[in-house]
């Protein structure tokens, strides 16, 4: 099976939580990396998802390691609209 791996970002103007994830994070921009895996045996070529992560800064400004864990992307979806609806209010 051979995989290809989607690098994008998205900026979050409010802070946002994610289940996956511990605790609050600051607004602002996340590299978020997606990698699929081709599906055999079929006439068309298509994809599934096999992960979506997130870049996390650390917590803390002594640390400087990041956190890159594994997130459901229907939840990044749900914190996007949550932060557009945020956005929406404010206008």
């Amino acid at each position: 099976m051979t995989e290809r791996v989607t690098r994008t970002s998205v900026a979050f103007a409010h802070p946002c939580t994610l289940d996956e994830t511990n605790g609050i994070h600051p607004a602002g921009v996340y590299d978020i990396e997606t990698i699929e895996e081709t599906l055999d045996g079929l006439s068309v070529v298509a994809y599934q998802r096999i992960s979506t992560t997130i870049m996390l800064q650390a917590s803390s400004r002594q640390t400087r390691s990041r956190q890159q864990p594994t997130i459901d992307s229907e939840d990044l979806a749900a914190a996007i609209k949550r932060d557009a609806e945020a956005c929406d209010e404010r206008a």
